[in-house]
């Protein structure tokens, strides 16, 4: 979370906000908080974030929260769903039956693609900002499920290969928890099955975009499909998978060019990092795609802060 901030704060050894703990189709987050407001908007949002969902379990005290014009407390162990791209505000309380005082908190947060969701949004309205059971059916098994491999990670038990496969399982049990508590019955639908596979498709994409190698024909091949099937799923993108491909690494890149931690990094080197084979390709992509080039842009967005 950037802006501003006071927390203390313990995300697997890093602060909140800084990348998830990449499994598979997933990410996971754990921190703790105390003491004062935490705020949120879309100007601080990173360009991924509005492709994903938050699943947030709360285990010790509650804490206060609004997005848009709804607000809700969450007490101890339960659930909360939002999206990325709407505004928050957090602020820890102590205990979870409400009083006023400042507390202290601890979250583990499922990150994960909206795509993967078989819910349109406005079966998902009723979710949002409200207190979902942690503590009975599948919310109860999410919950411990999240809180298990959240302690794991944190003692550094998981591997890449193993931390793929507990992510895949995340991913399933938030959409059954979810789709259940819609009121939604029948998860095992084609339309299920082509989320799913288009949300494992797009995570593969983000884990190979630094390979300047990476083309459709290495993707179908992966998920044992044909260029022709992977071309029938993204059309609801209204991009070819090549040019999503290409809207991935700039977004990307724009992302690291805004981001003062890369400031000394040259503007070469950050195209190549997300595969632009040469410094004049990412250039003059860049300029098509925003409309100056990747060094004014940089220059621009920094001079802001």
């Amino acid at each position: 979370m950037r802006g501003e901030r006071s927390t203390s704060a313990d995300h697997f050894g890093r602060w909140p906000g800084s990348s998830p703990a990449e499994l598979g189709p997933v990410g996971l987050s754990a921190y703790s908080f105390s003491g004062v407001p935490e705020m949120r908007t879309p100007a601080s949002t990173g360009p991924c974030d509005n492709e994903r969902y938050r699943l947030s379990l709360f285990t010790t005290n509650g804490l206060l929260r609004a997005e848009e014009d709804q607000a809700g407390q969450a007490g101890v162990d339960v659930l909360t769903l939002h999206d990325e791209r709407l505004p928050h505000g957090f602020r820890a309380m102590s205990g979870s039956g409400g009083g006023g005082d400042i507390g202290s908190g601890k979250m583990v947060t499922l990150h994960f693609p909206k795509a993967a969701l078989p819910l349109r949004p406005p079966a998902l309205a009723p979710l949002f900002a409200r207190q979902l059971p942690a503590d009975s059916g599948m919310g109860a098994i999410l919950a411990r499920y999240l809180a298990s491999v959240a302690s794991a990670l944190e003692k550094g038990e998981v591997g890449e290969r193993e931390g793929e496969h507990l992510g895949t399982v995340a991913l399933d049990l938030a959409v059954m928890t979810l789709t259940a508590w819609a009121g939604v019955g029948d998860v095992t639908a084609p339309e299920s099955h082509r989320q799913a596979l288009l949300a494992k498709i797009e995570t593969f994409i983000e884990r190979n975009l630094g390979d300047p190698d990476f083309t459709p024909s290495v993707i179908a091949g992966h998920h044992h499909s044909s260029v022709g099937h992977l071309h029938r799923l993204f059309q609801a993108r209204e991009l070819t998978i090549a040019a999503w491909i290409r809207h991935r690494r700039l977004e990307r890149c724009r992302a690291d060019l805004a981001d003062p931690r890369h400031r000394t990094r040259p503007v070469f080197a950050i195209g190549v990092r997300w595969g632009f084979r040469s410094a004049a390709e990412f250039s003059r992509a860049f300029r098509v795609a925003y409309g100056s080039a990747p060094g004014h842009y940089r220059r621009q967005v920094l001079s802001r802060e």
